[in-house]
């Protein structure tokens, strides 16, 4: 997987957050928990001790995931992409041809995902599927059950 990663300068610096979390104050924790469960003896029947070392391990596969999208990040400056089509950084109001209802999507980069609040992802298979489409025109994206298929209503650049 070595393609890049786009992203805002925020989202940038919301990942580097999250690894200086993770690094400094919850793997020194999870240290301290497994040197005091170390502490209770026998250690093949120790759960506490077993939970923590699991624990470092899926804190650790984070930090390397972090680490490796910070690797492949590319800063997006949105101020300089079109503004008649479905690029990063934009909403994109569509109406779904199946149930004739409206839905709004902010195509953002790495680290800035909500999906609860219509942030999806401009590499994921719909932002994909969205992308360089203009207003008017019909995009279809391929899924498990099918194909959907979106009317591009609005683009805007919302701050």
């Amino acid at each position: 997987m070595a393609d890049s990663v786009p992203m805002t300068r925020a989202g940038y610096n919301k990942i580097k957050a999250q690894i200086d979390k993770l690094e400094n104050e919850d793997m020194p924790a999870i240290t301290t928990k497994i040197a005091e469960a170390r502490e209770e003896g026998d250690l093949k029947e120790n759960a506490e001790y077993h939970a923590q070392r699991e624990n470092q391990g899926m804190v650790m596969a984070k930090i390397g995931e972090l680490k490796d999208k910070i690797a492949r990040a590319t800063i997006v400056d949105t101020s300089t992409l079109p503004k008649d089509e479905v690029v990063f950084g934009c909403t994109v109001t569509v109406e779904d041809m199946a149930y004739n209802d409206e839905e709004e999507f902010t195509l953002v980069g790495a680290g800035e995902e909500d999906y609860d609040s219509g942030k999806i992802l401009v590499t994921s298979p719909f932002g994909q599927g969205l992308v360089g489409k203009k207003v008017g025109e019909i995009a279809e994206v391929e899924v498990p059950a099918g194909k959907l298929k979106f009317k591009i209503l609005k683009i805007e650049f919302r701050d």
